[in-house]
Order: structure tokens, then sequence, then C-alpha cells
């Protein structure tokens, strides 16, 4: 509202930004006949949408919208720039199986190590977490900051996993936002079922992303308006 007052472009939170995009989405695409829950099941990216990150999501969205005050975003920004000090010093401290640390490890896990490693790497273990990785010799003191150790330990765990949703979201990004224009006759577009027809002119879809996600919406019915629209041939109601 307060950017329309001012003539900006609006800001909508995305599915894969925060929960409150996934309910605002739902509410809009599927409708409901009874109370909402928004219940974590419902978002699809929630390995990413977690309480841990909420600030490394949203802070920045939050100060381009003049939304975080300087003292926030200052405390913001040492915590980020914290974080990637200490992922960046632990990714240049290389232990190998014929340093004290490696007998340790094997103390700890049951298994030495059998090449060399990285202290970062050494994170993703099961059987190891930062602080007792950060007490291996050699690898130096652990941070201050708790949540600086948290966030580096839960990014290490489950790098593999977020970088495949990451990847999943990016790829999934121009449907997303391709935009549908709000007084289409999909009467006129031909291969849709009546039944489709009534459910994208109920809902009224905004963008190919939203009309994916209305309960019964078909791929191939997707792939009918991504092609109409790439060629332009979409039709619209005349006043």
């Amino acid at each position: 509202a307060s950017r329309r007052a001012r003539g900006l472009e609006p800001w909508t939170v995305r599915r894969d930004q925060a929960y409150l995009g996934v309910l605002v989405d739902d509410l809009i695409t599927r409708g409901t006949l009874e109370p909402y829950r928004m219940f974590t099941s419902r978002a699809e990216h929630r390995l990413i949408l977690r309480e841990d990150n909420a600030d490394l999501r949203l802070t920045e969205i939050g100060r381009q919208l003049g939304l975080v005050d300087d003292t926030r975003w200052e405390a913001f920004s040492r915590k980020r720039e914290a974080i990637e000090r200490e992922q960046r010093r632990l990714s240049a401290i290389w232990l190998n199986p014929q340093m004290p640390a490696s007998e340790r490890i094997r103390e700890l896990t049951g298994h030495a190590l059998s090449r060399e490693y990285n202290a970062l790497e050494l994170i993703r273990r099961p059987a190891l977490d930062y602080y007792s990785v950060t007490a291996l010799p050699g690898v130096g003191s652990p941070v201050k900051e708790p949540a600086v150790a948290e966030q580096i330990e839960i990014q290490t765990k489950y790098a593999g996993y977020v970088e495949r949703q990451t990847q999943e979201i990016e790829s999934n990004r121009a449907q997303e936002n391709t935009p549908i224009p709000v007084n289409l006759d999909y009467s006129c577009i031909r291969g849709l079922s009546s039944e489709i027809r009534q459910k994208l002119t109920a809902h009224r879809p905004e963008t190919l992303g939203q009309a994916a996600r209305i309960p019964g919406m078909t791929p191939a019915a997707i792939s009918i308006l991504r092609i109409c629209l790439k060629r332009g041939k979409l039709l619209k109601k005349t006043a």
C-alpha cells in the first residue's frame, strides 16, 4: 500500500521467500471453504523456509522496502559477514590422515580420515558438529556468537539439499513469473477443457505459476497456456 501510494512497483512475497507467500498464494489460487491453517506441509520449499534463516532471507528485502532501520541493518550485516568469514576460514584449513586431528576424529566417529579434508567439509559428517570440529587440533577457536555457529552448521550439513531446491526454484522462476492478462478470454483458447476454462475464469490467476497451483489444473493445460503466451495469441475480453 505504501509503495502504491508513492507510485512504485508493488512487491509480492513469493512462495520460496516466506510462509506468508505460501498463505496468500494458496488463498488466491486455491481458495478455501473453511478456516485456513498454515501448515508447513503446504510449502514445497520448506527446507529453505526455516526459522533460523528468516533474517538471511528477508532482511535485505526489508531494507530495500524501507522497513529496516540502520541499527538493525548493521547488526544483520555483522552477522552475515561473520558467517561468511568463518566459512572461508574453515574452508582454508586442511586436515590429512597424518595429522593429530585424524586420531581425534576416529575417536569421535569411529573412522579416521582416509584423505585430506578441509574443516568445513568435516561438519557434514553426522557424528561431528561445528564445535567438535573447531575443537580439533589445528582448527582454531570457534566464533563467539551462537547464532553464527548455528547457521554455519546448518548451512554446511544441508548444503546439498538446499542447493538442489535452489536450482529447482530457479528453473521454475520463469514459469512462476510469466504474467497472464487479467481480462483474458479463456473460452477462445483451443485445447482447454470446459472444466479447466471454468477454473481459470473463476480464479483469474495473475501468473502461470498461480495457474499451475489451481486444484485440478493439468500439466497439459499449463503447456497450452505457456505456448499461447509465448506466441502472444491470448485473446482478451472487450470491456
